[in-house]
């Protein structure tokens, strides 16, 4: 599935339950913040070395997929509604952030 499909994936779905109304920006934030914070817990109390091993416990994994789709949804939906393309919004940081910090010895 491209990321283009999948935003009209996101706005069928919150067309067919009436929730476009819900869907504002300042509530997108908070629900993407909310699932960001579960995302957070899952790793609060790892220890460096665990949490680089995370994906090898079959319940933490599945709990590490379920909340980054989780924020992944609600990134691309609130961009969606504000109308920001997030490829050219990363792709231009990136930009940005190869002439902020540019490579030792460059």
């Amino acid at each position: 599935m491209t990321l283009d499909e999948i935003v009209s994936r996101l706005r069928e779905f919150a067309a067919a339950r009436d929730w476009e109304r819900y869907h504002t920006p300042k509530n997108l934030v908070m629900a993407l913040s909310g699932e960001v914070g579960e995302l957070t817990a899952l790793f609060q109390w790892l220890t460096p070395e665990e949490s680089a091993r995370a994906l090898e416990d079959p319940d933490l994994a599945a709990n590490v997929h379920d909340e980054l789709a989780d924020v992944v949804l609600y990134l691309l939906r609130l961009a969606d509604v504000l109308g920001v393309d997030l490829l050219a919004a990363a792709e231009a940081k990136l930009d940005r952030n190869e002439h902020r910090f540019p490579v030792a010895g460059s």
